[in-house]
């Protein structure tokens, strides 16, 4: 641009700087640039270059240059118009000149205005400095303040309620001295009352100067209020012991005030001791009599006669005295069969209200010693559970102190209980009644645990070991007399199911029904032995029948009883169930072959012999037997039919059980079938095929069908 500018200079200007006058040519600016220094750095001259090519580039420049302008003469208007701009610009200050002024004044009356601000905020800042001060010491003021206000808050309170809670209002005396304790504005000021001796007592030990006003007062109070509560809880003990009383009713109304012991025991314990122990006296007493009352009674309403050691399963059934003879009494409790005895342990009867014994004996009804058992024990268990909770409510015991506290209660009536239980079981031949009573126990103790009250676990678990040994007694005395049994002391025998077969059955149901629900392995072993014997004595009841025939008869029909009996009540797949199901399967199919052999044994004697050589390969030696299987064949067509029908007849008349029967009947045909289908089969090889006797055959579908004429309609 400075190029540019000693090109557009004027020719005043160039002759004032020393430029080259206008009137001179071009040779004169040859000359001046040939004045220059042209042996200066060649970095000059690029420089000049660059400037000129700069100016060149100036739109201005170029525009001028396009059109042809004299740049002097351009040069000289663009002074003039500058000129002009000038003069207009001076004329515009001058018009302007006023305004110019009071701005002028204005700001300088701000630079006044902000000088005083100025002055201001300094003061303001100085002023501010010394709140700060100010404020920090209100805060430390009111924090000393803050902690005084909270001590005398804090000592406000403590005095406020040291204050209150030792105070005796008025209205607590009068209500102490004068109010029924069965009241209860009584309760609630005796509640009160003990607030506030134990508060004395807590501050007595901090030695509060106060405690003293105050002592003699609360203590006054709380004789009087001992020797109310004791005056009432003891009426109402003594009110137990008056005959026909529902010793409940005040029982429970004695738990309405279960507060007043407590009071007694914290602030009078020689008192609370003496009800506590008036209590258990009573009560020992009421129970004893009770239960001891009740006993004897229900005693009374037992089956008159009941087992002695003469019945056993072993011991010979006659006339006089006999498990099926019909007994002279109305009602006899049966030893080896459990019938209806059962429901004493079901759900329905097991917490079924208790026997009254004076309603049974006038209407005459008797029971077996079980449900004499179970109405007894639920009686202790329901009084058990009510007495346990109730002293564990009124006197505030637990744990070791419960079970101490209802031992001295009920320890004289379980004990009784024991005794009883002891003499009674020892004479005790009825094993299905004290195998019953352990069950009852057991669910007994069930319900108690599921009550969690173990009041009378100890008396549940000596029961047991009474009863216990007892069934396992006479369970062995069963097993004995089985053993020691002597056939052919038994007088006549015939094929029916034998009668000790049949108390066995109903017994052996009988335990191991009762037995699923608490299974005892001990009892499973003693049954395990009882079968073993029982098994044993069939087979010797089964010796002295002289026909192989008549021992299977009598096998079948005793496998068959005992079966069902036991099907009736024991699971299918039990061990019992199973054995005897494979000895009658066993047997059955021995006596099949044993009926067949009359009329068929020639036959089958036939098909086994000929079966036997041709799986030898023996062909040659059945050439002989072409006779023999004439007469076989035409003896079999004309007999077959009333062959079968005689058997059929016969078996029916053999077994008792006419289920089984028709099932051996089928069990016989089915057999028979068979045999005679494999004799076709061996009529059918070589020695055999061409004999003219073939003809006569019987054809087996013809045979079936007349087999299925035989079969039972059930």
């Amino acid at each position: 641009m400075e190029a540019a500018e000693l090109r557009l200079r004027g020719p005043e200007e160039e002759e004032e700087s020393g430029a080259v006058p206008a009137d001179m040519g071009d040779d004169a600016l040859q000359l001046n640039l040939g004045d220059l220094d042209l042996t200066s750095d060649e970095f000059i001259l690029d420089e000049v270059d660059i400037h000129i090519q700069e100016n060149l580039e100036d739109a201005l420049v170029k525009e001028a240059l396009k059109t042809g302008v004299d740049l002097r003469q351009y040069s000289k208007q663009v002074e003039l118009e500058l000129q002009q701009i000038e003069h207009a610009s001076i004329k515009d200050y001058i018009k302007e000149s006023q305004n110019i002024s009071s701005l002028h004044n204005q700001i300088t009356a701000c630079d006044t205005i902000l000088e005083r601000m100025e002055q201001m905020l300094s003061s303001f800042q100085c002023d501010l400095s010394s709140i700060s001060s100010e404020i920090q010491t209100l805060q430390e003021q009111s924090i000393t303040m803050n902690i005084k206000l909270k001590n005398r808050q804090s000592v406000r309170s403590e005095l406020s309620q040291l204050v209150d809670e030792m105070v005796v209002p008025t209205i607590m005396i009068s209500t102490i001295l004068d109010t029924p304790v069965t009241e209860q504005e009584f309760l609630e000021q005796l509640h009160e009352l003990n607030t506030k001796i134990n508060y004395v007592k807590e501050q007595s030990f901090r030695e509060t100067a106060a405690c003293a006003d105050v002592q003699d007062i609360l203590d006054r109070l709380k004789i009087k209020a001992v020797t109310k509560i004791r005056e009432f809880i003891l009426q109402k003990i003594y009110s137990f012991r008056k005959p026909m009383t529902n010793y409940q009713i005040p029982q429970n109304a004695l738990l309405k005030y279960r507060f007043f012991y407590q009071f007694l025991l914290a602030n009078e314990r020689s008192v609370a001791k003496e009800i506590r122990d008036e209590y258990v006296d009573t009560m020992s007493k009421i129970y004893l009599s009770y239960f001891k009352s009740y006993t004897s009674r229900l005693m009374k309403v037992q089956y008159e006669e009941v087992a002695e050691k003469e019945d056993l399963m072993g011991v010979e059934d006659t006339a006089k005295k006999g498990f099926f003879s019909k007994p002279s009494l109305k009602n006899r409790n049966t030893i080896f069969t459990l019938g209806s005895r059962g429901n004493v342990i079901s759900s329905t009867e097991l917490e079924a209200p208790i026997l009254v014994p004076h309603t049974a004996q006038k209407s005459d009804v008797r029971y077996p010693f079980e449900s004499l058992f179970r109405s007894q024990h639920y009686a202790l268990l329901d009084n058990s559970c009510r007495e346990y909770l109730f002293l564990c409510d009124f006197f505030m015991v637990m744990g070791n102190s419960a079970q101490d506290l209802f031992n001295c209660i009920m320890g004289k009536t379980l004990a009784m209980f024991l005794k009883h239980m002891d003499t009674y079981v020892s004479d005790c031949y009825d094993s299905i009644a004290i195998f019953l009573c352990i069950h009852i126990i057991l669910r007994f103790k069930g319900i108690m645990g599921k009550r969690n009250i173990p009041a009378a676990d100890k008396y549940w678990d000596t029961l047991l070991e009474i009863l216990w040994p007892r069934f396992e007694h006479i369970l062995e005395l069963n097993i004995q007399s089985i053993r020691n049994t002597d056939p052919q002391k038994l007088g006549f025998l015939d094929t029916r199911p034998h009668y000790i077969t049949r108390r066995y059955a109903e017994f052996s149901s009988a335990v191991v029904s009762i037995n699923q629900t608490f299974p005892n392995e001990k009892t499973n072993t003693l049954l395990a032995q009882l079968q073993v014997e029982v098994e044993n004595f069939v087979l010797r009841v089964a010796a002295e029948f002289s026909s192989r025939k008549e021992q299977l008869i009598f096998l079948i029909n005793n496998y068959d009883m005992l079966l069902g009996v036991l099907m009736e009540r024991a699971a299918d797949e039990s061990k019992e169930v199973e054995s005897f199901q494979q000895l009658l399967t066993a047997r059955t199919q021995e006596f099949i072959e044993e009926i067949l052999s009359p009329p068929f044994g020639g036959m089958i004697a036939f098909v086994k012999e000929s079966e036997s050589l041709i799986e030898k390969g023996q062909l040659d030696r059945l050439k002989s037997e072409e006779g023999r299987v004439v007469q076989l064949v035409r003896g079999f067509a004309g007999t077959w039919k009333q062959s079968v029908e005689n058997l059929s007849q016969d078996v029916m008349r053999s077994f008792t059980n006419f289920k089984n029967g028709t099932g051996i009947i089928q069990g016989a045909l089915t057999q028979l079938i068979q045999y005679y289908h494999r004799f076709h089969k061996v009529l059918s090889q070589a020695p055999f095929k061409n004999l003219p006797v073939r003809s006569e055959l019987i054809n087996i579908h013809h045979l079936m069908v007349e087999v299925k004429k035989h079969k039972p309609n059930f």
